[in-house]
């Protein structure tokens, strides 16, 4: 899937879509601690969210520097990314974490723009670098579980 998060015109507009778009993550991580099986895979996972909670932190700090508002909840892709775990859980754990990862193609294409996104302040993109090696890290980890 190809998004357009991070290639926003204003840098209010961007906070608030990397705001919505970690809040269908956290979701989909929710819903991956509850479908796996495996408890040292639901560790990591949980591990994963933190981060994405942290990232909500950082966001939501910068929506209230500029004066926005930081949405505190995501849209409707939310049942995309927690519909593909779901259906993933009926299979078991390595399709639940294929599934995630492919969640995570999206996040990491979205910091990844969102770091060159000309509107973000020098601080904002070095955030936005910080968290797109946070979504590798995930996805390395998540396609390498869900081949061993």
């Amino acid at each position: 899937m190809v998004t357009t998060v991070g290639t926003e015109n204003t840098f209010e507009k961007l906070v608030q879509n990397l705001l919505i778009l970690e809040h269908d993550a956290i979701a989909a991580y929710d819903s991956t601690i509850d479908k796996l099986e495996d408890q040292a895979s639901k560790t990591r996972i949980a591990e994963f969210k933190a981060d994405h909670e942290s990232h909500v932190s950082e966001l939501t700090r910068l929506a209230g520097a500029i004066g926005t508002t930081a949405p505190q909840e995501g849209d409707a892709k939310q049942y995309l990314t927690t519909g593909k775990v779901a259906l993933a859980s009926l299979i078991g754990d390595k399709t639940v974490l294929k599934a995630m990862s492919t969640n995570e193609i999206e996040t990491k294409m979205a910091y990844d723009q969102a770091s060159k996104n000309e509107t973000a302040t020098p601080d904002a993109r070095a955030f936005f670098q910080k968290a797109f090696a946070d979504e590798s890290r995930h996805k390395e980890w998540m396609d390498a579980a869900a081949a061993s």
